[in-house]
């Protein structure tokens, strides 16, 4: 009787602490300034309503279009919200069936939703109407995830649902369709206490744990498709001083392996590579020690990567684009635990200019 007694107590003990845990945790993200739409990461189902045809030709980024919008609320009942949306990017608006958008949310009908505090959002939608088109979305959304487990300094996305209401003329083609949230870079640097620069840095003048930690975060995914000088695919946050390098857009990387992707040129520098699949280290020449602090940092968080993985795996409907990611990221890890592979492929290969 006393044991049963104590295990019941442990038992219940246990479950009160970890209770605690988990709300202390949710509190400190609140705190943080994490609006409620990217506390919950549950599945958000959208309905969205456009033309796609008519929002591809106005490329101005102030002008914006109206949109029908709703999303499923926590009582499983459609709600609508007033947004605007405007297409973003260049090679995909000029390459792809549905090009990403920008979500211009009114202040007034986002209030008391879990929308409040989020001005602006990104919305990343399938590139191609193919039938791969939704993992694709889903492994460039594991990369996002993959940062956060990276760098304080990350970008929060919430996957999507969408049923998409084409209209084409007179007609209108429904699309079932995976997407995801990207949080404005202005949320993010708020969060920190900090602001968004908007000029050159050279990349020495940055952060180096940081930098380093987004480096090897670019080599691990496989992805040259950024310059953290230039600002390409990189915004750079000023927090405590320091300049902090967030990465995001990453379908053209070796872990997205998309259709559609090409080894990027930027500024006219052309890559010692042909496939987006091989990858090379991008990252500056730093002091060694960091270097192998990063490195161990990485093996660290291994199984947690692995994890993180595994969890977006019922959100792809394509196993094989699936099993393909989890695979490369196995072959990032196994450079990183070889001293000999780590050498030539990661430090030999740092760049000075």
């Amino acid at each position: 009787m006393n044991k049963i007694y104590i295990y019941t107590f442990l038992l219940f003990f246990s479950h009160l602490f970890n209770s605690v845990l988990a709300q202390t945790s949710l509190t400190k993200e609140v705190n943080n300034g994490v609006s409620k739409l990217f506390l919950n990461q549950d599945i958000l189902p959208v309905k969205m309503s456009y033309s796609n045809k008519l929002i591809k030709k106005e490329t101005n980024d102030s002008t914006y279009s109206k949109t029908n919008f709703q999303y499923k609320g926590t009582d499983g009942n459609w709600k609508e919200l007033e947004i605007d949306i405007r297409v973003r990017g260049n090679f995909r608006l000029k390459n792809c069936d549905f090009a990403p958008l920008k979500l211009k949310i009114n202040k007034k009908t986002a209030k008391g939703t879990f929308f409040e505090g989020n001005k602006k959002l990104k919305m990343v939608l399938p590139c191609l109407l193919q039938s791969s088109k939704n993992s694709m979305v889903v492994k460039e959304y594991i990369a996002y995830k993959l940062y956060e487990l990276i760098s304080d300094y990350h970008f929060k996305t919430r996957i999507l649902d969408i049923e998409l209401e084409e209209i084409r003329g007179k007609k209108i083609r429904n699309h079932m369709l995976k997407g995801f949230l990207i949080e404005d870079d202005k949320n993010v640097a708020k969060r920190h206490n900090g602001k968004v620069l908007d000029r050159f840095i050279h990349p020495y003048a940055q952060d180096t744990l940081t930098s380093i930690r987004n480096a090897f975060f670019q080599y691990m995914i496989g992805n040259t498709d950024f310059s953290v000088g230039y600002g390409h695919n990189e915004k750079l946050l000023f927090i405590d001083n320091k300049i902090m390098p967030v990465p995001y857009d990453f379908d053209m990387s070796g872990l997205c392996n998309t259709s559609y992707s090409t080894v990027s040129q930027i500024q006219g520098e052309v890559l010692p590579i042909t496939s987006v699949t091989q990858r090379v280290y991008r990252g500056f020449k730093r002091p060694q020690r960091y270097f192998q602090q990063v490195r161990q940092e990485f093996i660290d968080k291994k199984q947690s990567v692995f994890a993180a993985i595994d969890e977006c795996k019922p959100l792809c409907d394509n196993l094989k684009e699936f099993d393909k990611a989890r695979e490369y990221i196995a072959q990032f890890f196994e450079t990183l635990e070889d001293d000999k592979k780590f050498k030539s492929r990661v430090i030999d290969k740092a760049r000075t200019k």
